[in-house]
């Protein structure tokens, strides 16, 4: 059977320091975590870990 509209969301992580050099796609639960994500993921344009926030 088909679940209705569940709490997982697809989200695009984008880089705060260079925007647009550098973007992720992950999943969240809205319930848990209702605001915006922010996780350091690897920029392979600047080579080094950048810190990379939840777009719109």
């Amino acid at each position: 059977m088909a679940k209705g509209k569940g709490a997982r969301l697809t989200i695009i992580l984008d880089c705060t320091e260079a925007p647009g050099t550098s973007r992720y796609s992950t999943k969240k639960n809205r319930r848990n975590t209702p605001g915006r994500l922010e996780v350091k993921k690897y920029n392979s344009k600047l080579r080094k870990h950048t810190l990379h926030r939840e777009t719109k």
